[in-house]
Order: structure tokens, then sequence, then C-alpha cells
């Protein structure tokens, strides 16, 4: 009876072990950085492109300069709980003493400073993807950058209203493992730059896939079903298809300027907001963005 109370407990104790290493947040090399200056000019169009402020802004904020102030606050619903979108102005309160390497942790590998992992509602299954584009790393450089020319807040962080088992931090290292893809869903020609770059935009930077992608049950993206539309996560509605689309590419550019479907429609819900960051993009990368979305209905 001893020896199989032993037994136990170094079986649990291996388990603990190994449950604790393969759960613990991953991070950057410590060097990542170390050749990278950040320039903010450059760093603005990487935050219109991932959507900073459409989630980071106060509830409340309503024109473009409020948006600047990254109070947080803003409640997302979903069926593990309500999540609530942190301060990340450069304050105390928010990233104020957050390094580019730190932003770089929080961004590709969803990794807090003091060693936790982030709700994957902070869409770093997408931005993991920035890893496969030489600028990638640049890109981050340049949005801390540039992150550090906005208002500062001293608005503090409300904790989200997860419940249990989603309120264990710790399992979410299993979860990353188990759900995050770090290579390109689909393939495009290496000698194509307009692709390549509409791939990085969609794919990687504006986390598209977050709300037209369906998931399974505990919230991983079905990546055969690549923007098929969704469940709303609010359980409100449906997030439509975009990978069929029978626009022009013209089309897919003007309405991520404007609003304005071909039907003479206009965005609505949370493509407001898109529509708003994109608008702020070259009409280059539009045009990357509607190439990338062309090619999908021809695959």
């Amino acid at each position: 009876m001893r020896k199989w109370s032993i037994r136990i407990l170094v079986f649990t104790a291996l388990g603990f072990a190994a449950f604790w290493l393969l759960t613990r947040p991953q991070t950057l090399p410590d060097n990542a950085f170390a050749d990278l200056i950040g320039d903010p000019s450059a760093g603005e169009q990487v935050f219109w492109a991932a959507g900073c402020a459409s989630c980071h802004s106060a509830p409340d904020a309503k024109d473009e300069e409020d948006k600047l102030v990254l109070s947080g606050g803003q409640r997302f619903p979903s069926p593990f709980g309500t999540f609530i979108a942190p301060n990340i102005s450069p304050s105390p309160e928010g990233i104020g003493g957050w390094s580019t390497h730190d932003l770089g942790n929080a961004m590709l590998y969803g990794s807090s400073p003091k060693g936790q992992h982030y709700y994957p509602a902070f869409p770093y299954a997408s931005y993991v993807r920035m890893k496969l584009r030489p600028a990638g790393l640049q890109d981050v450089a340049n949005l801390h950058a540039y992150l550090q020319t906005l208002p500062p807040s001293s608005q503090a962080n409300a904790a989200h209203d997860v419940s249990f088992p989603f309120n264990i931090r710790r399992g979410l290292g299993l979860w990353k493992r188990i759900f995050i893809n770090d290579y390109w869903i689909v393939s495009v020609p290496l000698d194509d730059q307009q692709l390549q770059r509409g791939r990085y935009l969609i794919e990687a930077l504006g986390h598209c896939a977050e709300c037209h992608t369906p998931r399974n049950a505990v919230g991983g993206l079905l990546y055969d079903q690549w923007l098929t539309g969704a469940p709303d996560p609010s359980g409100k509605g449906r997030v439509p298809a975009v990978n069929a689309l029978d626009w022009s590419a013209k089309d897919i550019a003007y309405y991520l300027e404007s609003g304005f479907t071909p039907e003479f429609d206009s965005a609505g819900g949370h493509m407001v907001n898109v529509v708003e960051n994109m608008s702020k993009l070259t009409s280059e990368d539009r045009e990357a963005i509607a190439a990338y979305l062309k090619s999908l209905s021809e695959k």
C-alpha cells in the first residue's frame, strides 16, 4: 500500500511538472528587437490595420480624437464570459512602462510582462503570423513607437467577468499549443507582392478571421472553414462569410474606404469601426486586401 501511495505521489508530481512546463508563457528571444528602431509615422498605419482603437478606446468615445485615448473599458460578451478591454495608453495604468519586447510578447504570444497568459479575446492567434514576414517585427517596433505618442489615461483596468474553469489562465498555455497555428492559412504565389501584402493584412494584422471564421466548442478557430462566416460572439446574429464575395475587387476596396456596398447599402455593427480603420490605410493596401479576398473564390 505504501509503495502504491509513493508511486501515486511521484506520478502526480511528474504530471504537475509536465503541465507547468507545457503551459508556461512563451516569449520572443531577448535580442529580438536589438537592431530595430521604431518609426511612429509608420506605426500609425500598423495601428489602424491592427484595429487597436476599435477595442481599446473608451465605450463612449465618439470622434477620432477621443478614440485615440486608449483607456479601455469596452465589454465583449462571449460564450465563455465577458472580456473587458484594458487600458493600453502610455500611462502607468496602461502600457507606459512596456518595452518593445513586452509589446511583441503580448501580440505574438499572448504573454504579459508579468508572465501571465492573455485571453485570446486579444487576437494574438492572428498577430502571431506577423513573425512570418521579415518586416513583422519592425511593424511591432513601429507600433510601439506610435503608441507612445498617444494621450495617456489614468483609467484603471477592470477584471474580466469569466467563470471557472476559464478563469484559470495557466490552462491557456495548453489551449495555445493546440489551437494557435503560426503558419499562413492560404497559399499565394511568392512573386505576387499584392497578394502577399493582402494575406499579411487579412491573416495577421487585420485579424479578420477572429470574427469571420467559426470556432469549436472551446474557442479554437476552425481553419478548414476559413472566413466562411460565424455566429456573433454576443449570441445575436451572424457575422457574414467573406470567402466567396461576388463583388469585384474594386467594389471591395471601395467598401473598405467608404462603407458603401455595391447594393447601395452601408456597413453596420462592428464593421463600421473596421471601415473607419481601413479608410486610413493606403489605397494600395485596400486593393491588396480586395485581391486576397477575391483570390479565395478562385480556389
